[in-house]
């Protein structure tokens, strides 16, 4: 056996040298190294030895009677083939097949692929889509393969209805510091050889991963939503629950977690998955407004039916959010029983007069963005009298969506705050701004408090603002909500020529890829780096805890917003008193993204180490306190007692000696351990 062995590897070995002598080194580009891809840290010569990345493909197929043969490729990233053994270039390749239809009057897919899993909780058994079993590879070169399906066509399959071969393939290059490299390919085809003209594309991958970075299941081999539909069809449940794991049921229910009805009831959500492992989706919240159908079914990545939520109401997809609804009796239902799908348009159709009413977009509408609100525009054009000692003036103007200047008399709330410096926030001074002066087209608030004495370099202005505002007026359906402002943010100069701004470490956009609508503290803050200006590293919630709850838990931002998103990856928990003594225990949050990837979140590497000019954050709850900047923001998500020990030991009376092995090029640079 080991002198076989020795023999595939000898050959692979004269392949890889014939390769480097046939000048393969410019087939990589390194010139922008990822610096959160485990590539990035492997030599070039290396790398091109191990062939990376997978590449699969359905080229063809055959249908001889009622049993199909599909021809697939494997290659690199470059194009070159694979050997799918793993004798001739590094990584056995894995390769399985699903196969179904959608017949021509339907919507889903119909498996051709199927197992029976029977219960060992209520004995029951379900036919469940499933990947081909006991089919046939054959090898025709190196990287092209047929594969022979176990599973037969129907005798009475229809030829005209499109069919479709999903294949999920990986390859496994964790020995060589890379990575299961994993593909999914689908492969459409009528077997009259006609045109296909019939694909389920609700949802694209591409739009899930706007939060989950990326969608991996059942092993990480699953990726893509095109797959997941052939398997998670019409009629397929879990036995253990009886729960349904049909897409449009399942997904909705999983994404409606803790607000699902029947779970607010005392019911959990649970499917019971491979090997008994239990999936409880009871706590899951959705990091945006529940009733923002368009986050999943939206046309920004070309999905051809993203409408369908709005254009084919069925009970099945309404039921699976609003499941306290009883169909049969009408209850839950404005006491209207639904005996089939074939009326439900007749109410639920896409769009009608007025928000709010049984249309479906009218019934999803986010209160918090009605078009029903006049609009408030404030923007902040200068800040005067802004030297140390000064009680400094801000200028600003603020318009409704017709461009009228605002009342600040219907204002509920109108603060403009004042942060600094800008090289990191310690001085916060916040003031209601409703009696601001008119001046000519804009208004002008002049600070009591003044900036302190001692201050030097930038600071920032910024505001926040809500009103109440009644939707729906005069009708039985009326209800106020607040409208919230744009939250503006202005630096200025305290001692410097030219104002300075603070660094930038995230921004709006990547937080809202996920979140949506990002807001907060009652829905009027919604800037990130407005956040930052309250959540600076002194700040704490000591004005929430009662004295039996001392010591106060950090809410730096860098720290709290790590500690948030690590959830229940901490061994510690964090959790915050927030207003009125609100508790907030983070220690169940599942991100849903990959924690590794810093980039999800931050911008142009301000991951990375050193982070110069940051100040220390008081933890009273951690190890010790305070932590130094790099040590708060790498314990916020380690928070282990051996990586506190470890930080600890490495912190001297006059800083930090992190970035000797966790900075730019050293051994254990921050992306390279993040790296993925």
């Amino acid at each position: 056996m080991n002198t076989i062995k020795n023999i595939k590897w000898s050959g692979l070995l004269l392949v890889l040298f014939g390769l480097l002598l046939a000048g393969s080194s410019g087939f990589l580009d390194r010139d922008k190294p990822d610096r959160l891809g485990k590539r990035s840290y492997i030599p070039t010569k290396k790398l091109e030895l191990i062939y990376p990345g997978l590449q699969a493909a359905i080229t063809g197929h055959e249908l001889s009677g009622t049993q199909l043969t599909v021809t697939f490729t494997v290659t690199d990233e470059a194009g070159r083939p694979l050997d799918r053994a793993g004798n001739y270039t590094p990584g056995s390749i894995s390769a399985s097949f699903v196969l179904g239809t959608i017949p021509r009057d339907g919507t889903q897919y119909v498996s051709y692929t199927n197992r029976v899993q029977t219960s060992p909780i209520t004995g029951d058994s379900a036919v469940q889509a499933s990947s081909d079993s006991g089919g046939t590879i054959t090898e025709i070169e190196q990287g092209t393969y047929t594969y022979t399906f176990a599973a037969q066509f129907p005798e009475d399959y229809d030829p005209t209805a499109t069919h479709t071969v999903g294949g999920y393939f990986s390859r496994d290059l964790r020995e060589f510091d890379l990575n299961l490299e994993v593909d999914n390919v689908i492969y459409h085809f009528v077997p009259d050889g006609s045109e296909v003209m019939q694909v389920r594309d609700v949802v694209r991958t591409e739009t899930c991963n706007n939060c989950h970075d990326p969608l991996a299941f059942h092993g990480g081999r699953r990726t893509d939503m095109e797959l997941c539909v052939m398997c998670h069809t019409t009629g397929v449940i879990d036995p253990d629950t009886g729960n349904s794991v049909d897409m449009p049921e399942m997904i909705h229910k999983i994404h409606m977690g803790v607000n699902l009805p029947s779970v607010q009831a005392g019911t959990p959500y649970q499917i019971i998955g491979f090997r008994q492992s239990v999936h409880d989706y009871s706590e899951v919240i959705f990091p945006q407004a529940v009733s923002n159908c368009e986050s999943c079914h939206t046309d920004a990545a070309g999905a051809v039916d993203h409408e369908r939520w709005l254009t084919a109401p069925d009970r099945d997809s309404c039921g699976s959010c609003h499941d306290n609804v009883n169909w049969a009796t009408g209850e839950g239902h404005v006491n209207l029983p639904q005996i089939s799908d074939n009326l439900c348009a007749n109410c639920h159709f896409p769009q009608g007069e007025l928000e709010y009413d049984a249309s479906i977009r009218g019934a999803h509408q986010d209160p918090l963005n009605s078009s029903q609100f006049a609009g408030i525009n404030m923007t902040i054009t200068g800040v005067t009298d802004s030297g140390p000692g000064q009680n400094p003036t801000v200028s600003f103007t603020m318009t409704d969506d017709a461009g009228n200047m605002v009342d600040l008399s219907t204002l509920n709330r109108f603060n403009i705050t004042i942060a600094g410096p800008n090289d990191d926030y310690s001085v916060l001074m916040s003031e209601s701004a409703l009696g601001a002066a008119a001046d000519g087209d804009g208004y002008s608030y002049t600070f009591e408090n003044t900036i302190p004495d001692d201050a030097s370099g930038s600071y920032t202005a910024g505001a926040e603002i809500f009103r109440n505002f009644e939707l729906n007026t005069g009708t039985v359906n009326a209800f106020t909500v607040r409208e919230s402002a744009n939250v503006p943010v202005f630096p200025f100069a305290v001692t410097d020529i030219d104002p300075s701004v603070r660094r930038m470490i995230v921004m709006q956009e990547k937080c809202e890829s996920c979140h949506g609508d990002l807001r907060a503290h009652g829905t009027f803050r919604q800037n990130v780096d407005y956040c930052v200006t309250c959540h600076n590293p002194a700040s704490n919630d000591a004005p929430f805890r009662s004295e039996d709850m001392f010591p106060a838990e950090s809410v730096d931002f860098k720290f709290m917003i790590h500690r948030l998103h690590m959830g229940e990856y901490l061994q510690n928990g964090y959790t915050v008193v927030g207003f009125m003594g609100s508790i907030h225990d983070y220690s169940h949050v599942v991100y849903p993204g990959d924690l590794r990837n810093c980039e999800a979140c931050h911008v142009d590497d301000s991951y990375l180490l050193p982070s110069a000019g940051v100040l220390d954050t008081p933890t009273p709850y951690d190890f010790f306190s305070p932590l130094p900047p790099q040590s708060a923001a790498c314990l916020s998500c380690h928070d282990s007692l051996e990586a506190a020990a470890h930080a600890y030991t490495n912190i001297s009376p006059f800083g930090e000696s992190c970035a000797s092995c966790h900075g730019q090029g050293m051994e254990f640079d921050v992306g390279k351990i993040h790296a993925r």
